[in-house]
């Protein structure tokens, strides 16, 4: 499979295989950068056990960086010829989520500045949220809405789109129409 240059987008819900397809939309590639938003040690044994699995599956030669808050830092810090995965979207927005709107904006403003930048792939996983149990929280609706703001904004600047669930990948650059 040959990948345009640009964006493309994976998104789906969870436990559906989006990172297993981000990974293999760029296996053939001879060296990528991993970018992981969410890759800190926590007290959840479950969490921290996705993570030691993501780290097993990844190739040995695939380099890795945890940007932490400064996503778009570390993109632009990135060699424009690297191909990158981004994994996850879900990340970069909870670091963010004490940002008020108007900061908010400037974090999204500087992130697609980022990525607009690249000349080769850029593979971003995201987290579709909504599809399921509606937050309790605050906070929760907080990610949830500012989830799906994000990703319909990176989908403006996109060469591909894909949605995956339940393990099967759609191309949905080939089959939807963006809403207007």
């Amino acid at each position: 499979m040959v990948l345009p240059n640009g964006l493309i987008l994976v998104s789906g819900p969870s436990r559906g295989g989006k990172s297993r397809w981000a990974e293999h939309l760029l296996s053939s590639e001879d060296s990528v950068t991993y970018l992981a938003t969410s890759a800190q040690r926590t007290n959840d044994p479950n969490w921290d056990e996705r993570i030691r699995l993501h780290r097993e599956r990844r190739p040995a030669h695939w380099q890795l960086r945890e940007p932490g808050s400064n996503l778009a830092e570390c993109i632009r810090e990135e060699e424009g010829n690297q191909p990158l995965l981004i994994d996850a979207l879900g990340g970069f927005t909870a670091i963010h989520l004490d940002c008020n709107d108007f900061q908010w904006k400037e974090q999204v403003n500087d992130l697609i500045h980022s990525l607009l930048s690249r000349k080769r792939p850029t593979v971003m996983v995201v987290e579709e949220t909504g599809w399921g149990i509606v937050p309790a929280t605050k906070i929760g609706g907080l990610f949830r809405d500012r989830q799906g703001w994000l990703a319909q904004c990176l989908e403006q600047h996109a060469s591909e789109s894909w949605l995956v669930i339940q393990g099967r990948a759609v191309n949905l650059s080939q089959l939807g129409i963006l809403v207007p």
